[in-house]
């Protein structure tokens, strides 16, 4: 048996994908869903429209790769209970502005303002990756936890980055963290009513 059968094979379209998803994603974040074309992408890619659809299929199947977000959510189950609000702000500032940033996220958000595929797939990745982690760390109702953290950073980032309402857009990470992180925790903490 050959040894390199085994080995995973990498597409020699590998790297003309992946220049094409980087260019999208930052297409997606600078103009949204509505005003990004295949074109606009190709052309940034540097390569002819045809290839983009060879690909992707269309306009929303080239959102729906770039879209594929991980929130690279940190552990929650070793942080003292009363650290957890502070600990996801944080993160989320780190993932939207920090070192953890790729603009994915503010492309994302930007698109569901005004497409439903988009505001979906927000949806899902909140609601899935949110609430896993929050499940993990034992809390209960951990969709509903999710759901309150997830409305209120996903408020922070639409007033923040995409509207940047001041002084909320100027505003330091310290300074939103201890603004929001009393509510998030209050999220993960309070009883939740029926």
């Amino acid at each position: 048996m050959n040894q390199s059968s085994n080995k995973p094979k990498t597409l020699r379209s590998q790297p003309t994908r992946d220049r094409i998803l980087a260019t999208a994603r930052e297409c997606f974040s600078q103009f949204g869903f509505e005003k990004t074309t295949i074109r606009t992408v190709a052309s940034g890619a540097g390569v002819a429209p045809a290839m983009v659809i060879r690909y992707y299929g269309n306009k929303e199947g080239l959102f729906a790769a770039a879209a594929r977000i991980d929130l690279q959510l940190p552990g929650l189950g070793g942080v003292a209970f009363e650290g957890m609000g502070e600990l996801l702000v944080k993160h989320f500032l780190d993932r939207w502005e920090g070192a953890l940033s790729d603009g994915q996220l503010q492309a994302l958000l930007r698109a569901a303002i005004s497409h439903t595929g988009a505001r979906e797939e927000l949806s899902q990745i909140f609601e899935k990756q949110l609430c896993a982690a929050i499940d993990r760390s034992g809390v209960d109702q951990p969709s509903a936890r999710a759901a309150l953290v997830a409305s209120q950073m996903l408020g922070l980032a639409l007033g923040r980055y995409i509207l940047e309402l001041k002084p909320l857009a100027t505003m330091s990470p310290d300074t939103i963290t201890s603004l929001f992180a009393p509510t998030i925790q209050h999220y993960l903490s309070f009883e939740i009513p029926g």
